[in-house]
């Protein structure tokens, strides 16, 4: 099955339920069913063939996921980009990705044209959803569409030199959509997102898996902890998915001043890990725990902590259908409880990078997706995420994993935010930096959180520096950017 035979599946059977609500607009199955079919056939009507690139610059909205939809029906290949990016990074996703038109919303628009010129096989840059309801595109036929399709193209946020384009097939994404029905999100649910839904977590679990069982998805246009709250409580919200520095926000947003969060019956967290502390205020303010979903753009969801199994600090056991395996970076397979490169077989892989072979070909070992996350598996099968290969710190032969350090410090009530980097050692290789910022009206000082840190793990892993920040510099999906904080350590 398609993605857009799967719309028209849930349309068929629940017309004229809420399918998105954005912004004050409610857009029902059938009219989200109905648009995009018009949409897709108006592709066709200005040139596009199946397989071309659509790029889509638009913040959360009833008109992206119309768009969404439009590309999966029409065979082509949905592009979302970041409303956060700059001219340079616009014109590199759009000339990378050969778009042939780029969706902009007003307010962005000004952007994408500015580089047009740059983009040889862009046709135009619209600013609004056309008028669909022309005679002409009745007589358009829309092709039968085959789900090994390649159905999105998702860049990376970039902590390489250049953002990798993920191709997403319709059978990747629904592949993704049904692990997390598999978690228990069913057509009674209310489903809140915080990320925008050019980002996988967005769109493959959330969008995708309410679309697939007729659920109700509640966007904003903008994360807002604020609104997200007043969101639960004017639609009756079932479920949260945020980001880990999106859940800080909400959480102090309801100590600050408690909404009715009684509808709540779960929080799916995930994207970067979610720190113990953080785990335990949002269960003790909202009476529902954290269920910590572990994935990446190229896999989504790949573990999950379960309901009825907490095991703090772990991103749990893999779901059903997912196979992984922990292999050393020298090589072959590491034992229990020792730290190697987590790889997964999952009907969720994605199918390469866009336009290069050689970054594909190092990603796969034989159907293994080579995550370049750091994990040790414990005797009972669940994973404990150990940091990214590129991000360990070596201390005098020494491995130190920058979330345990972070995790130490989240536990003093001042920290808000809290980076741990190594920085280059003439005598132990690396030593260890830790960037911090507070939360407003408390202060503790350098040498405090030091002995903290020692106090809850081995004393070489605790920070020889610590910086303290007014923020920390984060990327377009709210991680900590760790090589920004390595130019702000000199």
């Amino acid at each position: 099955m398609n993605l857009g035979t799967m719309l028209r599946q849930s349309a068929a059977a629940n017309p004229q339920k809420p399918a998105v609500i954005c912004g004050g607009e409610i857009l029902s199955y059938e009219a989200l069913d109905r648009s995009s079919d018009a949409l897709a056939r108006w592709l066709f009507h200005e040139g596009l063939a199946a397989g071309d690139r659509v790029a889509i610059h638009w913040c959360n909205s009833v008109e992206l996921v119309t768009l969404y939809f439009a590309c999966f029906k029409a065979g082509m290949i949905a592009v979302p980009m970041n409303n956060r990016l700059k001219p340079p990074e616009i014109a590199y996703v759009l000339q990378h990705s050969g778009a042939k038109l780029c969706f902009s919303q007003p307010q962005l628009a000004p952007l994408s044209e500015q580089v047009r010129a740059e983009c040889p096989e862009l046709r135009r840059v619209d600013c609004a959803l056309p008028a669909l309801d022309a005679p002409s595109l009745a007589s358009v036929a829309l092709p039968e569409v085959s789900a090994d399709c390649v159905a999105a193209v998702l860049y990376t946020s970039g902590t390489t030199a250049r953002p990798k384009g993920v191709m997403h097939t319709h059978i990747s994404l629904r592949g993704g959509s049904e692990l997390m029905i598999s978690l228990g999100i069913d057509g009674t649910h209310v489903l809140l997102a915080g990320t925008q839904l050019l980002h996988i977590s967005a769109l493959g679990c959330s969008l995708l898996p309410a679309i697939r069982k007729g659920a109700t998805m509640v966007l904003m246009h903008a994360f807002d902890a604020a609104q997200s709250l007043d969101l639960v409580e004017r639609w009756r919200v079932t479920h949260l998915l945020m980001l880990p520095a999106m859940l800080r926000f909400v959480v102090e947003e309801q100590a600050r001043l408690p909404r009715d969060v009684r509808s709540l019956g779960g929080c799916i967290a995930g994207g970067d890990t979610v720190p113990v502390t953080l785990q335990e205020r949002f269960h003790a303010l909202f009476g529902v725990p954290v269920q910590e979903v572990y994935g990446l753009t190229e896999s989504v969801p790949i573990t999950c902590i379960r309901a009825g199994e907490p095991r703090a600090g772990s991103v749990g056991r893999t779901l059903d259908d997912v196979d992984a395996r922990v292999a050393g970076l020298a090589g072959g397979l590491v034992g229990e409880g020792e730290i190697g490169e987590l790889q997964v077989q999952s009907p969720a892989n994605c199918v390469g990078y866009w336009n290069d072979p050689e970054a594909t070909a190092a990603a796969f070992d034989e159907g293994w997706m080579r995550t370049g996350d750091l994990m040790r598996r414990d005797r009972d099968g669940f994973f404990w995420f150990a940091g990214r290969a590129k991000q360990i710190i070596v201390r005098g032969g020494s491995n130190i994993s920058p979330q345990e350090v972070e995790e130490a410090l989240y536990h003093h009530p001042a920290v808000l935010e809290a980076g741990v980097i190594g920085m280059p050692d003439p005598v132990l290789g690396e030593r260890v930096v830790a960037f911090v910022a507070l939360r407003e009206g408390l202060t503790v000082g350098e040498e405090e959180l030091c002995e903290l840190v020692r106090s809850r793990i081995a004393d070489y892993k605790a920070p020889e520096r610590v910086v303290f920040l007014p923020a920390l510099p984060k990327g377009l999906t709210g991680k900590v950017q760790r090589r920004d904080l390595r130019a702000l350590a000199f």
